[in-house]
């Protein structure tokens, strides 16, 4: 399964059977999350085999049942893009391994002595993870491509957007968000300069979300074709 794949199949899913992740895939989590830790200076933890944190009423009014598996993103204060940007990759790995996933912002209670957050940083939020009862299925899409763009070059202002554009704005509508929202928007400029930008939200999220389209916008473009400012 490629990455654009992914993007496609990936649904959020609450529900999970008691089927422990295979021993080879949970380290293939672990590199990717150890070199995405690493390159954006994060702290993102695995955390396998712990049903606490989605037993309580909270995450039984969102539904979730026979999560034991999770990913704790952690990140220091004010990097939220960047934890949303290389969470997702996690994520999308995962999908690609046949498991399924959920960004949670609310549902869950933190279980302190599973990760470790360290001074100076907080824990966002968690993804559920594990072999989902269901695959999800995919909600009508409330926002559309005019939505989450717009068009600043001085040149070509009006004219059709070029196709690298439009693939990725196609691809960031896909995007999950940890408490389903998508206050987010990409700017073409002069050129193939590319602003991403995230609106207000009364919620919180907006940044971490910001980041989760953003790889998403990079997986639908494709490699080289344009540069963020």
């Amino acid at each position: 399964m490629t990455l654009q794949e992914a993007i496609v199949a990936r649904h959020s899913v609450r529900q999970y059977i008691e089927k422990p992740i295979e021993a080879e895939k949970v380290q293939q989590l672990q590199t990717l999350i150890d070199d995405c830790n690493r390159e954006g200076g994060l702290n993102i933890q695995l955390v396998t085999e712990e049903p606490n944190a989605f037993a309580g009423g909270m995450a039984k009014y969102g539904k979730f049942r026979g999560v034991r598996n999770y990913i704790a993103m952690i990140c220091k204060k004010g990097d939220d893009v960047k934890l949303g940007y290389y969470g997702e990759q996690v994520i999308l790995l995962a999908q690609t391994l046949g498991l399924n996933t959920c960004w949670v912002g609310l549902s869950f209670r933190k279980q302190p002595d599973r990760y470790k957050v360290d001074d100076g940083e907080t824990l966002v939020c968690v993804v559920s993870l594990g072999y989902g009862a269901n695959q999800g299925v995919q909600h009508p899409q409330k926002r559309t491509l005019a939505d989450v763009t717009d068009d600043r070059r001085t040149a070509d202002h009006g004219k059709p957007f070029p196709e690298w554009f439009v693939h990725g704005a196609e691809a960031a509508l896909l995007a999950p968000t940890a408490v389903n929202q998508q206050k987010f928007v990409f700017v073409l400029h002069d050129g193939n300069r590319v602003e991403a930008k995230a609106k207000f939200s009364l919620i919180g999220y907006a940044q971490l979300d910001l980041g989760i389209a953003k790889y998403h916008f990079e997986v639908g473009a494709g490699e080289g074709s344009f540069e963020w400012l």
